[in-house]
């Protein structure tokens, strides 16, 4: 087991993802992202045509799926059942619903544990990135992270990573979008979004993708060093 791990947590597009798979190849870690795992999940529930507000049925998709996700931060694939969905949980359908699976205990228990079994397993240092990583998943982690961003900045980037040619009527509608999921995430009863209490706390609000990266690089060195 690695004993140098960073638990990245935040909102919708706060840039996790970006900045985790970035921060794990300046240090030559390895990168989770656990927001793709529940990702899966969700497009598994959908693809079964189970009604979300079955929790039961729910739940016995996740316990039926076999999640396969690389930690390699130069290239990432996650399969479900066999199947590559590395495209499709990407899609509207799947961001719409994935609150909803997100919130069904026995899906968070059971993704908490293959987390965990990442990061076991894991030879290397380990950037793992979520909404409960620094609470929930490794609570003892020495460095944790809380990224956040005001949601008209939010929205802009998440717009512009999607759509490079998103007008602001786009942007507007989009953080409509991650108001709702930021409500959603924070008030369910298990596992809500909020940064750990030792957590260092991160608005990239006004900084750019290498600035981010770059602070985020010089405190894993000074934590283990």
């Amino acid at each position: 087991m690695t004993t140098k791990t960073l638990a990245l947590d935040g909102p919708a597009g706060s840039g996790k993802s970006s900045v985790s798979r970035a921060v794990a190849q300046r240090l030559g870690w390895v990168m989770l992202d656990t927001g793709a795992m529940y990702r899966a999940i969700t497009w598994a529930v959908l693809h079964a045509n189970i009604d979300l507000e079955d929790q039961e049925a729910v739940a016995q998709r996740a316990l039926s799926t076999a999640i396969e996700i690389t930690t390699d931060p130069e290239v990432f694939n996650i399969s479900a059942n066999g199947e590559d969905v590395t495209r499709a949980i990407r899609s509207p359908e799947v961001t719409a619903a994935v609150s909803a699976v997100s919130a069904v205990p026995e899906v968070r228990e059971l993704l908490v544990q293959l987390q965990r079994e990442a990061v076991i397993n894991s030879p290397f240092g380990i950037v793992i990135e979520g909404r409960d990583i620094g609470t929930v998943v490794l609570p003892d982690s020495k460095l944790k992270v809380f990224l956040t961003a005001t949601p008209e900045a939010r929205a802009k980037r998440r717009s512009l990573e999607v759509n490079p040619q998103a007008d602001n009527q786009m942007i507007a509608q989009t953080q409509e979008e991650l108001l709702s999921r930021d409500a959603k995430d924070s008030d369910r009863e298990h596992s809500p979004l909020k940064p750990a209490q030792d957590s260092h706390i991160l608005d990239t609000s006004e900084l750019s993708l290498e600035q981010v990266i770059d602070q985020l690089v010089i405190l894993a060195h000074k934590t283990y060093s």
